[in-house]
């Protein structure tokens, strides 16, 4: 009995450790899946809208509005204020989370790599510096 009881408590030392280096390893996933994006998006320091906006500091970013991009009027108008659940809906079809939006880009459907995006964008603050936890 006492042997279960330490391999039941070791295990969910593994466990919590574990989950703690998850989050590392889905924003460096996250990095790849960003190759999808950066035909039309930069994030980092020093990024600049291209075909598409910026991406620093969208984490309680309103839609529509880095500043130097032109929007689409229904990006503008859409009331969407960018946080996981809104980005993770619109990213897996971007023409359904907003009718009319200029975004040509069919979408990403695996969850996994929405998830691992979502954990890499959301990283960067408004000055695309890494934030501190």
């Amino acid at each position: 009995m006492k042997n279960l009881a330490i391999s039941a408590l070791t295990l969910f030392g593994v466990a919590v450790a574990s989950a703690g280096v998850s989050h590392a390893q889905d924003a460096a996933a996250g990095k790849t899946v960003f190759n999808k994006c950066m035909a039309c998006h930069s994030i980092g320091e020093g990024a600049k809208n291209k075909v598409g906006p910026e991406l620093n500091g969208l984490d309680g970013r309103k839609s529509g509005t880095a500043e130097g991009y032109s929007y689409s009027e229904a990006n503008k108008n859409s009331g969407i204020t960018w946080n996981e659940a809104e980005f993770k809906e619109y990213i897996k079809n971007p023409k359904a989370k907003i009718p009319g939006t200029k975004m040509a880009f069919a979408g990403i459907t695996k969850q996994s790599e929405v998830d691992n995006l979502w954990a890499y964008v959301s990283q960067f603050d408004k000055d695309g510096k890494i934030k501190t936890k």
